[in-house]
Parts: structure tokens; C-alpha cells; sequence
């Protein structure tokens, strides 16, 4: 107990203990102690919970793209599902839809794939390119392609060099790539981006939309 003392009266106060404060407050995010195995649409990961991941509360996370509705992106020259060199401006003249999309053979990438080959009819009449992009080789483009009779181009980006030019952001803290699409005009201009990792096919829903627009 402590007083303090003022003119006529003695207030009593209590002081609390005192108690060493580190310099940045943090936590632990605990992961279940057995081993896990999990898929989502676009990843196949699994851990082992030994481990605690140290997390602090003052983390703070941030996604700046680089590529924003009325840009013209930066240019590029992959390779096709053929081995063939195709470049952006091979497009140019007439709309082009790029989405990305995390790799081939995933429950979410196969619907996307062929819910734009099941409206491929649609995006022609609309006078417009479908262009899918993955860091997966051409050789699983491929076989992507032909096991789902895909009329559409695949486009290879190994590294992942086109995403991260194009700001692409990741999921689930970075682990997984992520699924955007993007909507050029005749001049090359982005008219649209849309993203939606966990729901594939709403993709081809909002580029028609936007494509009949034009």
C-alpha cells in the first residue's frame, strides 16, 4: 500500500508489481502435434507439428500489385504446351483474357480449365484469346491439355518471373500461388482483374461479363 499525500487529504493507491515488459510482444502459433497431409484447389503441402511457429502480433501483411485496371502490363515471351515461343503482343488487335492459375492437374485448376474450354465457343464470339499461365513445364501443359482437350493456349513460366512482374498475389502467406485473371482490351489495356482462389469457375463468369461489354 502507498499514499499520496495532498492538501487535507490522504488518498490511498495501490501500486501494481512491477513486471519486466520485453520489447515486441509476441505468440506462438501452435500446430497439432500429429503429422497432417492436406490439398487445397491449387497446392498439395503436409507438416509435421513438432513444432511451434513463433508469431508476433505486431506482423503485418501486405499485397501491392503491380498491375492495376487501366495499365498495359508488362510484356512477355514464354513457351507454349508445344514448345513454341508466343508473346504477348501476338495478341495485340483483339481481347485477351490471361489467367493464372496455380498448376496443372489440381482439383480447382482442372475445373477453371475446363469451364473455359466448355465456354470456349463464347469467348470467340467475343472476338477474344484465352491464355492460361503456370510455372509448370510445357511438357505438363501438354498433357494437361490433351488429357482435358483444351483448345486454348498454355503458357510455361518456370520461376514464376511473369507473376511477380505482373503482381500476382500468393495465398495462404505465400505457399500458394495465386489464381488471377486478367482482362485486356484490343489496345492491350487491363479492363479487369479478377481473383478468386477457392471458387474457379466464377472466372469465366466475370470475363464474359466484362468481354460482351466491350
Amino acid at each position: 500500500m502507498a499514499t499520496l499525500t495532498l492538501p487535507k487529504h490522504t488518498v490511498p493507491f495501490l501500486l501494481p508489481p512491477h513486471t519486466p515488459r520485453t520489447n515486441s510482444p509476441s505468440h506462438t502459433l501452435s500446430i497439432p502435434s500429429k503429422s497432417s497431409h492436406s490439398q487445397f484447389y491449387g497446392l498439395k503441402f503436409s507438416y509435421s507439428s513438432s513444432e511451434s511457429i513463433p508469431f508476433s502480433s505486431s506482423m503485418k501483411f501486405s499485397i501491392s500489385a503491380k498491375v492495376n485496371k487501366g495499365n498495359v502490363p508488362p510484356a512477355f515471351t514464354l513457351k507454349d504446351q508445344d514448345g513454341r515461343n508466343v508473346s504477348l503482343n501476338k495478341f495485340k488487335g483483339k481481347p485477351v483474357v490471361v489467367y493464372f492459375y496455380p498448376a496443372d492437374e489440381t482439383p480447382g485448376c482442372t475445373k477453371q480449365a475446363c469451364a473455359f474450354r466448355d465456354s470456349y465457343e463464347k469467348f470467340k464470339k467475343a472476338g477474344a484469346e484465352v491464355v492460361g499461365i503456370s510455372g509448370d513445364d510445357p511438357s505438363s501443359h501438354k498433357a494437361f491439355a490433351k488429357k482435358y482437350r483444351l483448345p486454348f493456349t498454355l503458357l510455361s513460366d518456370e520461376g514464376n518471373k511473369v507473376r511477380k512482374e505482373w503482381g500476382v498475389p500468393a495465398d495462404f502467406f505465400g505457399s500458394l500461388p495465386g489464381r488471377q485473371t486478367y482482362v485486356l482490351d484490343k489496345n492491350g489495356t487491363v479492363q479487369l482483374i479478377y481473383n478468386n482462389q477457392f471458387q474457379p469457375e466464377k472466372h469465366i463468369d466475370e470475363t464474359l461479363k466484362l468481354l460482351q461489354s466491350l
